[in-house]
């Protein structure tokens, strides 16, 4: 049952789980969109400075072609100056291939600016599938965030809840040994109230089995008395004990392995079938209820549905090892029965019995169909003789003076 806080101001009543729950949704959200914005701008200086670098580096190929290009003419000039007349062929010649060495410098050039339009597309992509990435962690990650939240939420109340439960306990434990020993639990109240709630504790224990178990005998062990806190004598629908269950209830900060090896010593001095610690704190290494050297360790949470575990499995072996017993002499009985006179006699009061019923139904079905028949002729004369008088009265009257209807059909008839 979860707990309601109330606003003093308002008066307004709140599970304080939706609140802690919308807290850390929003906070998420706030994180995912500051996360979200930072990786935006970081992406757009990187391709700020990319497209930067890249113009960059074309104008300088577009200035280093153009000094090429004036560096040629000039060139070419100076030897078509010096040598105008004699050498005109092969000035041409290398101005040919002047132009050839230019073209092929602006084809070189070109292909490198292909390159780098080629390399910021690559990075373009790489950039949208690192986003697309950190986004799909981004969503696996919350998703993980809120699972445990959830997990961590429901196990909390369910603490909570038996918590609630137990001081509730404690607390009728209190009134009720204060009306009966108030100096008595003064004093325990001085020296603390672990022993108190171990005793609240095995109470609730032995309520729960009585619930949950209603054919089976709780016995409670008394303080003082070495063994178990207290012994389940299963027992099936007809008060046959089937087994025993013994259970140690341990209300601590620290799970101790001594408890293990004392339990099954009582196991064994009980004669008892399964044997459960039921703790507050679990092994380091166990999670969850589990078994270690034959005993059964649970949470108050997991006691309930691991006793029906194991008292059907008990019941079981029972019902097994039971239908063993003098299975010989029960089959010789048996076949001494079936062929008894004792059983051919009773079988054949049950057969003339149902063959005398059989006969008294069939009779008065015919009777009754007899009736029916001669009940059905005199409705239908007197439906016959109601018509001839409806029909003159009709003729007489008209059909909306009164009704002389018989059948409830013709009623409605009528009326529509």
């Amino acid at each position: 049952m979860p707990t309601e806080i109330k606003c003093p101001g308002c008066g307004h009543q709140f599970e304080p789980n939706d609140v802690i729950r919308e807290e850390v949704q929003k906070e998420l959200l706030t994180k995912a969109k500051e996360w979200q914005k930072r990786k935006d701008e970081e992406f757009k200086q990187k391709e700020a400075a990319l497209l930067k670098q890249l113009q960059q580096k074309q104008e300088e190929a577009d200035k280093r072609i153009e000094e090429e290009k004036q560096r040629m003419q000039q060139t070419m000039e100076a030897t078509l100056r010096k040598t105008i007349a004699s050498d005109f062929e092969n000035q041409l010649k290398l101005l040919q291939d002047s132009c050839s060495e230019a073209e092929e410098k602006l084809k070189l050039s070109r292909k490198k600016e292909l390159e780098y339009l080629q390399k910021e597309q690559e990075l373009k992509n790489k950039e949208e599938e690192l986003e697309l990435q950190l986004q799909k962690r981004l969503i696996d990650e919350r998703n993980k965030l809120q699972e445990q939240i959830r997990s961590m939420e429901e196990q909390r109340i369910r603490q909570m809840e038996l918590e609630f439960t137990l001081k509730l306990a404690e607390k009728e434990k209190q009134l009720e040994d204060q009306k009966k020993l108030a100096e008595e639990m003064r004093r325990k109240a001085e020296q603390g109230s672990m022993q108190l709630q171990g005793e609240v504790q095995e109470l609730l224990l032995e309520e729960i089995l009585r619930t949950a178990f209603v054919f089976d005998k709780i016995e409670p062990v008394g303080k003082g008395v070495r063994g178990a806190d207290c012994i389940q004598i299963i027992c099936n629908n007809h008060g046959q004990e089937c087994g025993k269950i013994i259970y140690e209830s341990k209300r601590t900060l620290a799970f101790s392995i001594d408890w293990i090896d004392k339990l099954k010593a009582d196991m064994r001095a009980h004669g008892a079938d399964a044997a459960i610690i039921v703790t507050q704190v679990l092994p380091r290494d166990m999670e969850r209820f589990g078994e270690r050297e034959g005993v059964y360790i649970c949470t108050f949470l997991e006691v309930r549905s691991l006793a029906a575990i194991l008292r059907t499995g008990v019941m079981k072996v029972f019902a097994a090892t039971k239908s063993q017993e003098n299975k010989g002499e029960k089959m010789h009985m048996l076949y001494d029965y079936l062929t008894s006179v004792e059983f051919s006699e009773q079988w054949k009061a049950i057969r003339e019995g149902f063959l005398s019923m059989k006969m008294s139904i069939q009779k008065e079905r015919d009777t009754m169909e007899k009736l029916w028949k001669a009940r059905e002729k005199q409705l239908e004369k007197v439906l016959l003789n109601a018509a001839h008088v409806k029909g003159s009265i009709e003729g007489i009257a008209g059909s909306d003076a009164v009704n002389l209807s018989l059948l409830e059909e013709e009623v409605l008839i009528a009326v529509d």
